[in-house]
């Protein structure tokens, strides 16, 4: 009959394993080394010139922005999606609404000065 395993033995494997997977997959993430000759990284890394970091960015940034979009599309409810949409838009109204308020009363207040010094001798 089996025995159970050691508990030593199962937190060696919950701790040293993830650990070694984790630094492996790291060492094969690292840029190529300045002192190498052939420029090339690190083994595992495709061979060849190195990526541009610019390019490689924009593309990292576009395919966050459609994974976002993604998940709001299939992850939020659209009765959540209208009420933040309504929301946000009363909100912009009354802002707009303030904002002409505003605007006609420095209009006003513009007229009223020119005319006093229209009134001045």
């Amino acid at each position: 009959m089996l025995s159970p395993p050691d508990p030593s033995w199962i937190h060696l494997a919950l701790t040293v394993l993830p650990a070694g997977l984790l630094g492996w997959a790291l060492r094969g993430a690292q840029p190529s080394r300045p002192g190498r000759a052939d420029g090339l990284g690190p083994p595992g890394r495709p061979k060849g010139p190195p990526c541009d970091n610019d390019a490689a960015l924009e593309r990292t940034r576009e395919d966050v922005a459609a994974f976002k979009l993604e998940v709001a599309r299939t992850y939020v409810p659209l009765s959540l999606i209208r009420d933040v949409d309504n929301r946000l838009t009363q909100h912009l109204l009354r802002i707009e609404n303030k904002l002409d308020e505003a605007t006609r009363a420095a209009t006003m207040a513009a007229v009223r000065v020119a005319a006093l010094e229209d009134d001045r001798p």
